[in-house]
């Protein structure tokens, strides 16, 4: 007997065709985001506090998400459900860089007059579609299309070189690597460390940093791969990094294509100086000599397999 699908509700407005973009760290998922949630009809969230809570639960034990099995799906609607309904008291749990990427300035807490509702970073009316770009997404991808079976997926590939530099840079991607956080005592193997033989775990604890962020680009790269096999073209778009960087224009209308929604090609456009997008190959001078051969030792397959031409030091 096949099983009913789920209508979710949200805002009085039935959800349908909810869009998700997925990416590994520093993939530049988050300059797509911005130009799909400046769009006009979207309501795109990023990093809610109830959807984390569930996704990084789910990315860091998946066994978690198989044991629950449809019970996974309903948890992670049920967060969204909550996630997207539109409200200023909603909105005040938002992070800066959810209110950066709609292009407002995130007003002060506790401001305004007593018992009046907090600001919101869009308005209801005409928001026909949702979505949301929080981190780490891709290791909750299966689950997703568990709750929401019509979902269509974003993935944006980048050079894992210039994935690892910017890695390397940001404190939060690295402090998964710290001892309390790496559960790979717990999990193994470990998509979300990157970490599939026994060879890796063992040396996992004396590893450099920038092997530990080549294999976790690597990790989440072989992910895609199976996604894309077993994910319907119509409901999977792989966007690359350096086309969002060189071909605004022409990268937005391939988006607007694929959901059938024009995508705003200004606010991709402009995306690029608000974040300060990094120039595609800046790897050459960001990595040292050793951690650019440390990062193709790792991961010289997949960035093969993807199109980047490895160095002359690989």
């Amino acid at each position: 007997m096949k099983a009913t699908p789920h209508i979710l509700v949200v805002n009085g407005t039935k959800v349908r065709r909810p869009v998700f973009i997925l990416g590994s760290p520093h993939s530049g998922a988050e300059l797509l985001a911005r130009a799909v949630k400046r769009s006009a009809g979207f309501h795109l969230t990023m990093g809610r506090p109830g959807v984390l809570r569930v996704t990084y639960a789910f990315a860091r034990r998946p066994s978690l998400a198989a044991e629950r099995g449809r019970g996974a799906a309903r948890v992670l609607r049920d967060a969204y459900a909550d996630a997207w309904r539109i409200s200023g008291h909603g909105c005040a749990e938002c992070p800066d860089d959810c209110w950066r990427a709609a292009g407002l300035r995130r007003p002060p807490r506790g401001g305004g007059h007593e018992g009046a509702e907090p600001p919101r970073c869009v308005e209801p009316r005409g928001v026909d579609r949702f979505g949301d770009a929080s981190p780490d997404l891709l290791y909750s991808a299966d689950v997703l299309l568990d709750a929401f079976p019509d979902a269509q997926l974003l993935q944006v590939i980048r050079d894992g070189r210039d994935v690892v530099a910017d890695m390397l840079a940001d404190e939060r991607c690295l402090a998964w690597f710290k001892p309390g956080l790496a559960n790979l005592d717990e999990v193994f193997p470990n998509p979300f460390l990157g970490v599939e033989e026994d060879v890796e775990r063992a040396r996992w604890p004396k590893a450099a940093a920038a092997v530990k962020c080549a294999l976790r680009w690597r990790g989440s790269v072989r992910l895609s791969a199976r996604l894309r096999a077993q994910t319907p073209e119509e409901q999977l778009l792989t966007v690359r990094y350096e086309d969002l960087v060189r071909s605004p224009g022409a990268t937005a209308d391939g988006v607007s294509e694929y959901l059938g929604t024009q995508i705003s090609k200004l606010a991709l456009t402009n995306g690029k100086r608000e974040i300060g997008a990094a120039k595609v190959g800046g790897w050459r001078k960001r990595l040292t000599t050793r951690q650019l051969a440390q990062v193709e030792r790792v991961a010289g397959a997949e960035l093969g397999r993807l199109g980047y031409p490895l160095s002359a030091s690989g």
